[in-house]
């Protein structure tokens, strides 16, 4: 009815423009195809339908969703928890944190709002940092026993990640701990139901484990790092109080920090989402990791961005309050970032370099045992990756080199890969106190052909790197390669 009250001639243009939108988009496109339904003549409308009706199966993905936590920003929104779970009529929360986090006063801020608001909880504080498969299965039974209604984590990535297994197996309490843990090493089943209520304080500025659907974990007897990804993980909220960030010490400031680096630029130069092959045959079976796209590019470039400007002043001056907030931030807006494009070949090949930690402890971490910490693996073989992906798309790299203060201006694409990583290494070096390679981590050429090994199971994370070759034999020697390039620079 409204068509055809148009005048003559705005009926013409709009004639024309719809004509033009059903015969001009390109054919690639299966939603604005001509086949598509909803552009295709009449008389084919039944086909087209019921062609749909087919799983999609080896086409390339046409589509990308954005998943994230509902976040709070702002200095003292610790406070606000107990009244938070108040108005959910959580009955119980269990609260989960590290013995060293326990200490502190986020923990006791969190606590002391939860009493306010006469909501009670329980506390299991025995979160392992960098957290392995026993530890994790200590704190679900924990949370078998306490039978809470709701989930509070206080802490860094470890205690965040913990909290969401603790949530997903006590919502699953039938469930092999292997079941929903990344194929091939688990069965990377789907979930399949909500779970109950969880809500995230960070206390460092690294992981953004408060806006993703993600959680890590050591499997001890493979020796390697995985995890379990779905979009029904990720918290119902993220608290991001940036007093919680001022006890950090620098070493846990820097690694930090530079788990904030990797996830941005590992997101930021991923495969484009309509690059990655298959399709789901199904919604529900689209990876939370789907590649980069045009809103996560916008909170990857960000964070880089901030990262490279606040993350030395954050480092180097503990009472720049500032940087330290801006961090935060910027830890948040990379895992929104991450938490939907992915990352890729620095994080695949972290996970052997810290699984397989042959009794390297990192200045700084008050820890009782030998530790890697994440952002240092991940980091480490950053100046090498990104000098072998660039050929993929030197223009993101180029531009990602800027923000480093690389004067591009007379750069060539095949240099791209050069100039960021040399950016990279140059940065590492400034912050200080970094492992100059995989070699100041205990490891030598002898154990290259474990660490590739270890980074092949890492299929969800290695299927977003660009330039890496399809084919195993040869993703082998480039890996070989890669962690050559790693061993010193």
């Amino acid at each position: 009815m409204v068509f055809a009250r148009l005048a003559p001639t705005a009926r013409s243009k709009a004639l024309s423009l719809l004509h033009t939108v059903q015969f001009t988009h390109p054919p690639t496109c299966p939603c604005h195809a001509p086949t598509h339904p909803f552009v295709a003549s009449a008389p084919s409308l039944l086909n087209a339908a019921r062609s749909l009706a087919t799983p999609i199966g080896s086409q390339k993905e046409y589509a990308f969703e954005m998943a994230a936590s509902s976040i709070r920003f702002g200095p003292g929104t610790t406070r606000e928890v107990g009244m938070d779970f108040a108005n959910m009529k959580a009955k119980k929360v269990i609260v989960i944190t590290d013995k060293t986090i326990e200490r502190l006063a986020p923990m006791w801020t969190a606590v002391s709002a939860l009493e306010s608001a006469g909501v009670k909880y329980e506390v299991f504080s025995d979160v392992m940092i960098e957290p392995k498969d026993h530890s994790v299965k200590k704190a679900i039974q924990f949370g078998k026993q306490a039978k809470g209604d709701s989930y509070l984590a206080v802490g860094g990535g470890s205690v965040m990640d913990t909290a969401k297994m603790v949530n997903l197996y006590n919502n699953f309490p039938e469930a092999d701990f292997l079941d929903f843990v990344n194929a091939p090493l688990g069965k990377g089943l789907p979930i399949t139901k909500a779970l109950s209520p969880l809500i995230c304080i960070p206390t460092t500025a690294g992981t953004g484990s408060e806006t993703t659907g993600t959680a890590i974990f050591d499997l001890a007897n493979k020796k390697v790092k995985t995890g379990i990804a779905h979009r029904a993980l990720k918290p119902t909220l993220g608290i991001c109080d940036p007093l919680n960030t001022r006890s950090m010490p620098p070493a846990v400031r820097a690694s930090s920090g530079l788990d904030v680096l990797c996830h941005a630029l590992e997101s930021y130069t991923a495969i484009p989402y309509s690059e990655r092959i298959p399709c789901p045959t199904n919604p529900i079976l689209r990876p939370a990791y789907q590649g980069a796209n045009p809103i996560s590019d916008v909170f990857s470039f960000k964070a880089l961005q901030m990262t490279v400007k606040y993350l030395p002043r954050a480092v180097h001056d503990p009472e720049d309050q500032e940087a330290q907030s801006q961090m935060l931030l910027a830890a948040t807006l990379a895992g929104i970032g991450f938490g939907n494009a992915g990352v890729h070949l620095c994080h695949g090949m972290s996970y052997p370099i810290s699984g397989g930690n042959k009794g390297y402890k990192h200045n700084g971490y008050q820890v009782d045992h030998p530790i890697i910490p994440h952002g240092v693996s991940v980091a480490v073989t950053a100046p090498a990756v990104f000098k072998f992906t660039a050929a993929s798309n030197p223009e993101r790299h180029l531009a990602a080199a800027e923000v480093f203060g690389v004067d591009i201006s007379n750069a060539r694409a095949e240099n791209a890969g050069e100039l960021l990583s040399d950016a990279l290494k140059e940065f590492l070096r400034e912050l200080g106190d970094q492992p100059k390679g995989i070699k100041e981590l205990g490891y030598t050429s002898s154990d290259i052909q474990g660490l590739v090994e270890g980074t092949l199971p890492q299929r969800r994370v290695l299927m977003l790197a660009p330039k890496l070759d399809e084919d195993l034999e040869r993703q082998k020697g480039e890996l070989i390669k890669l962690f050559e390039d790693s061993l010193e620079y």
